[in-house]
């Protein structure tokens, strides 16, 4: 793993942390290269049950290193736009359809695709010092990171134009005004309260959570008679489970159930 970004897991808990302070933990191809990796060996691991996602320093992440792609432009043209497809789409599609819930700790600064990758996360817990800005219009591009599917469906469609169109510095207590997080705590606080969230997940009923993540994505694009019916599905498979039998058994003993994740 790259020391751009670094990796741990403990306790079923996969901790993905950016690792470029200096750079307010913009995206070089080895930082993207090594996210994607991390990203993508989490969701394929059985042992994770949860995935905190968060960054060093000023910043959690703002987007493409624009000295290194100024480079690629004058080298390839257009081409260097292969980021996209190489890195920025396989990085937001294993956040957010990963079996297992993911929560972004957006300590600073999160712009373009840095926000694109908290809103592909589960759950966003931000410091009362983080901001928000899309970024792309300003530099002459278009969204990517799946922000024109995500951004709609938190602040609907004429927010997120505004927000897109006319790019600006959403402080976190509008962030939280507006949807895009679900909890603001203080700078000092984030740390704790984010990996007290994170092994709740990671302690959680996994199976239940990986349907929950499903239903969610289908009900954005289906009907009510289709979502109906892929609830049932899901809830039969739910259902199935061993988390499931142990959460009843609990019940009826009056105790608190401990999840395996299966």
């Amino acid at each position: 793993m790259a020391d751009t970004v670094a990796h741990d897991t403990t306790d079923g808990l996969a901790t993905i942390t950016l690792n470029r302070p200096e750079a307010m933990n913009a995206l070089n191809r080895e930082t993207k290269e090594a996210l994607r990796d991390a990203l993508e060996a989490a969701a394929a691991d059985t042992s994770v049950r949860a995935v905190l996602l968060t960054g060093t320093g000023r910043a959690f992440c703002v987007g493409q290193d624009l000295k290194e792609h100024i480079e690629a432009l004058r080298e390839h043209g257009g081409e260097a736009l292969t980021t996209v497809d190489d890195h920025y789409n396989p990085i937001t599609r294993a956040i957010a359809t990963m079996p297992k819930p993911v929560l972004a700790a957006v300590n600073g600064v999160a712009a373009g695709a840095g926000f694109g990758f908290a809103l592909a996360a589960d759950y966003r817990i931000a410091a009362d010092t983080a901001a928000f800005n899309t970024s792309f219009a300003g530099i002459a591009l278009t969204a990517d990171s799946g922000m024109s599917w995500t951004l709609p469906r938190l602040v609907g469609p004429a927010r997120a134009a505004d927000l897109l169109l006319f790019p600006r510095s959403v402080k976190a207590d509008e962030a939280l005004e507006l949807g895009l997080v679900q909890r603001v705590v203080t700078a000092e606080e984030l740390p704790d309260a984010a990996l007290e969230l994170a092994r709740r997940l990671a302690q959680g009923p996994t199976a239940s959570y990986a349907a929950l993540k499903e239903s969610l994505a289908f009900g954005a694009e289906h009907t009510l008679a289709e979502t109906l019916a892929k609830e049932a599905e899901l809830q039969v498979r739910a259902g199935s489970s061993e988390d499931h039998r142990i959460a009843v058994e609990a019940f009826v003993k009056k105790e608190k159930p401990r999840f395996l994740g299966r």
